[in-house]
């Protein structure tokens, strides 16, 4: 057998261009699809295909990589890696410096710059930069901000050489440049694993991989203990407060490919540096009688434990206080209160709409459930008619912007985010708290399901003493897309916090397709979907097929036959995000259709996406540093303005906010023609279109298409196939969450 290392190395190709433009890219993996001009003429352009992410058109670039052939495409050139380097001729500084790279500096200033310094241009924004105030109706103010960004740029790009040897994208390397600046090298270093908790898009895999990349051992500590963790905030994302620790351990050996005894030294050695906390909690999530339940041991990350702990005790603190902010209550005359009541709001209560009235205006800590057209929406618009009768000064809150507003509308009443009620802070710290609490009497909180773990804690810490807190959700809705299942907890068997369930639905409620088949579809019967004025199905077997019915549906159908606009009234609600009929394949053929390219209007590419002014946008992950108190992941908005010179981007969102979004930042946004169902909670829409297909087979469930139905005000069209259907019908989600909530709230 030959010797592998007198084995000569496979040479690379290398071959030099500018960078056309970019077919396809995939933010996750890098793969990208991309035109390059080598100078060959004739507008004979190159198919590059490789780890381009990050590489801007009108970049030179030098490319490492080898000869192929594509049986579709033809000869394609697969990128290994590639540097930029300075274009020399006329032409390509033009390009080059016209491309949006240097903020700026756009197409037309671009010209006017080349024109004047011509092939010496790039020598002199380097090193003598105050020339730029040569070129006319240049001045100083714009000098020095291109000055500043050249050197930016420059300073980035040798992070980026040393960052690329090891393996991370460019996008990526900007991010951890902005995060660490100069220091940027030494992290990636000696510090990997900090990368997963310090730079959003960075998860614990990149991380792991930059690790081995710089030579941390496979078994490091370091490694285990980060795993660990990884593995933790893998459980939340998908909704637990902790994970049991036999399984946390199973995920983390099947995740580190490591021996489980060194996996449970290091899990014992975190705890000990109180990187997680590991507690006792009853097996048995459901409730039971206490004393008589089996134990197990809970981790958590130290966030989530705490905020449990809390919110539980800030619960009981508000029930049990001595203080009551609405005393008057406790003696009030109901008869001639609810004779007062019908004179203003013209209707009589129905006697648990009446239960719940009293409940929350007695009882200071209360949670009114119930599904669509049972009269929530009446009873809080009464209950807080009541409160405001008796000068009660009144708040109101929903998790989301849409669903504020409808609060708001429903009770003649200003409301609010909760993010933004409690002026959320950069790093997530509210200015509301225990020591600085609302001035409230009652703060009602409508769309509660959607109330995660974590945020939940930070309302109720700032309520104040003997001020009475209203919960309103439907219980039978998805959870929170955040850990923990709050609302759920709170209604558990045991629970002392009191709670009316509305279960009548109103007769006006009963003449409607979407209430009578949202109850239908909770109750495990499958949808009439014949002979309905608003609730219609178009059935398609196969996948491919279902997803342009679906754009068809939208763009032209139900504008030609209800009048609505497919961008600002329709909303596509789909399963999951991945697939045919995914919510990300679906945006991209709604866009073509909807918001289509046009040559007059200028576009940014960014990973995988194209941004046009006119999309329909959302937001992907908290940020503080955005708007006035932060934008948050669900926060939906149209692009109203794109500046390529400026490289900015504007999004007004649906609680009417003027956001700016630097191109860099574009991998905060994705487009929202279509969204998956878990998104659009606590949102209401004219109308929904739900592509329900065999492809999402795993996620359909009942409480996901009851709570996309739920979401409809006037329409519902499924789309897709009669078995997907009857299958998201028949299916009951499986399992609880792990949260340890309801057992603290029953003991104390």
């Amino acid at each position: 057998m030959p010797d592998r290392a007198s084995t000569p190395p496979i040479q690379l190709a290398e071959v030099t261009g500018v960078l056309e433009r970019i077919t396809y890219a995939n933010e996750e993996t890098g793969y990208t699809v991309a035109r390059v001009d080598t100078g060959r003429g004739a507008g004979d352009l190159l198919t590059v295909v490789g780890a381009l992410l990050g590489a801007q058109p009108g970049e030179s670039l030098r490319l490492h990589g080898r000869w192929g052939s594509h049986p579709q495409y033809g000869k394609q050139f697969t990128v290994e890696n590639y540097t930029t380097v300075l274009p020399a001729t006329v032409q390509g500084i033009r390009r080059y410096l016209g491309s949006g790279l240097i903020k700026g500096i756009g197409p037309r200033l671009a010209d006017r710059i080349v024109d004047h310094f011509g092939t010496e241009t790039l020598e002199v924004i380097e090193q003598r930069p105050e020339r730029l105030i040569e070129v006319p109706k240049l001045g100083p103010k714009r000098t020095k901000l291109i000055a500043a960004a050249w050197e930016e740029q420059k300073a980035i790009k040798e992070v980026m050489i040393f960052l690329q040897s090891v393996g991370v994208s460019t996008s990526l390397a900007v991010r951890i440049y902005k995060k660490y600046g100069d220091d940027s090298i030494r992290v990636v270093k000696e510090e990997p694993y900090r990368l997963a908790a310090d730079v959003w898009g960075i998860g614990f895999l990149t991380a792991d991989r930059i690790a081995q990349a710089v030579g941390i051992p496979h078994d490091s500590p370091q490694r285990i203990k980060a795993g660990l963790q990884y593995a933790l905030s893998q459980g939340s994302d998908q909704g637990h407060c902790y994970l049991p620790e036999e399984q946390l351990i199973s995920d983390a050996v099947k995740l580190l490919a490591v021996e489980i005894g060194l996996v449970i030294e290091c899990l014992a050695e975190l705890v000990g540096e109180e990187g997680v906390v590991r507690e006792q909690v009853p097996a048995d999530e459901g409730g039971g009688s206490e004393g008589h339940v089996e134990q197990r041991t809970a981790v958590y990350l130290v966030p989530f434990h705490r905020a449990e702990i809390s919110l539980a005790n800030q619960l009981l603190r508000l029930l049990k206080g001595p203080e009551d902010r609405l005393s008057g209550f406790a003696s009030v005359d109901w008869g001639k209160a609810l004779t007062w009541l019908k004179g203003q709001t013209g209707a009589d209560l129905a006697p648990e709409q009446e239960q719940s009235v009293r409940l929350a205006l007695t009882e200071k800590v209360a949670v009114l459930t119930g599904g669509p057209g049972c009269g929530k929406s009446f009873t809080v618009r009464s209950i807080v008619t009541l409160a405001l009768a008796r000068k009660a000064k009144v708040v109101l809150a929903a998790p989301t912007g849409r669903a504020a507003k409808r609060l708001a509308e429903l009770t003649g009443c200003e409301a609010s985010t909760v993010h933004r009620l409690l002026e959320l802070k950069p790093g997530g710290e509210a200015a509301y708290d225990r020591d600085r609490p609302l001035d409230a009497d009652l703060v009602v909180v409508d769309e509660a399901s959607m109330l995660d773990l974590l945020l939940a804690n930070k309302l109720v810490k700032a309520v104040a003493p003997g001020a009475h807190l209203l919960l309103v959700g439907d219980v039978d809705q998805l959870p929170s897309v955040g850990a923990g299942e709050v609302l759920r907890d709170l209604l558990a068997p045991g629970s002392p916090v009191p709670a009316v369930r509305l279960t009548r639905i109103f007769r006006q409620a009963q003449q409607s397709g979407v209430v009578t088949n949202a109850h239908r579809i909770n109750e495990g019967v499958p949808p009439i979907t014949e002979g309905m004025a608003d609730f219609f199905l178009f059935a398609e077997e196969d996948a491919e097929l279902a997803a342009g019915l679906t754009v068809d549906v939208v763009a032209r159908r139900i504008p030609a036959r209800f009048g609505l606009d497919p961008r600002r009234d329709v909303q596509v609600l789909a399963p999951m995000h991945r697939g045919p009929a995914g919510a990300g394949n679906l945006n991209t053929l709604l866009q073509a259709a909807v918001t289509p390219s046009r040559p007059d209007l200028p576009e940014r590419r960014f990973g995988g996406r194209t941004f046009r002014v006119g999309d329909k946008v959302t937001q992907i992950r908290n940020n503080y540093e955005k708007g006035a108190n932060g934008v948050f992941n669900g926060t939906v908005g149209v692009v109203t303005a794109l500046n390529p010179e400026e490289q900015r981007l504007t999004v007004v969102t649906d609680e009417d906010e003027e956001v700016p979004y630097d191109f860099d930042e574009l991998d905060e946004l994705a487009h929202a023609y279509a969204v998956t169902i878990h998104r659009s909670q606590g949102s209401e829409y004219p109308c929904v279109v739900i592509p329900v297909t065999t492809s999402a087979w795993m996620m359909l469930q009942r409480n996901l298409l009851y709570t996309a139905v739920t979401r409809a005000k006037q329409l519902v069209v499924l789309v897709g196939s009669r078995r997907a259907l009857a299958q998201a019908v028949r299916a009951v989600s499986a399992g609880r969450r792990h949260t340890a909530l309801d057992h603290r709230l029953r003991v104390g």
